[in-house]
């Protein structure tokens, strides 16, 4: 079966269609977030794909935050344009797999198994494989998304995805 074109992404939320005001923005990329992933989930071939919630940090679950800044510390993660101008993309890509342009693979961390869609080898999207405990149900959960910019970062990726293709 051949994989249809991918449609045109979703638009960048930029920061200068709010006159330079961080507070507003940043509002604005957890309301399409919120709307992505709290107030409905998307699915990725038929299986829910949630956001990680705890901990809360300014108001925002911790998963909007490492889908839209960087570093180790939750409490001091440093925001990134590039990952809150293509917040729309995070769930598109999740809905649009199968559309080329969209690359789709499975690696192993630890014992975790992680679905990576990467969006014409510019932006990543990392969802992990979960297993509730209390009913064994099974589900995704969003890990985070950020843009691939370093060409050596791209190259150990495209290693990846081939390795994969190729079993």
């Amino acid at each position: 079966m051949m994989s249809a074109a991918v449609p045109s992404l979703p638009p960048l939320l930029e920061l200068a269609g709010f006159d330079g005001d961080w507070q507003r923005y940043i509002d604005a990329v957890f309301g399409e977030f919120h709307r992505d992933f709290i107030a409905s989930q998307p699915k990725l071939k038929g299986r829910w794909v949630r956001c990680r919630r705890d901990p809360i940090y300014d108001g925002k679950e911790a998963g909007f935050w490492h889908c839209t800044s960087e570093g180790p510390d939750e409490a001091q993660r440093i925001p990134d344009l590039r990952r809150c101008e293509r917040i729309r993309w995070i769930r598109y890509a999740i809905e649009h797999v199968d559309f080329v342009g969209i690359d789709h693979w499975t690696n192993c961390r630890g014992n975790e198994t992680r679905h990576l869609l990467w969006v014409n080898e510019e932006f990543l999207v990392v969802v992990a494989e979960r297993r509730r405990k209390r009913d064994g149900f099974q589900y995704l959960q969003l890990i985070t998304a950020y843009c691939t910019l370093q060409e050596s970062r791209k190259e150990k990726l495209r290693r990846e995805r081939d390795a994969s293709r190729n079993g």
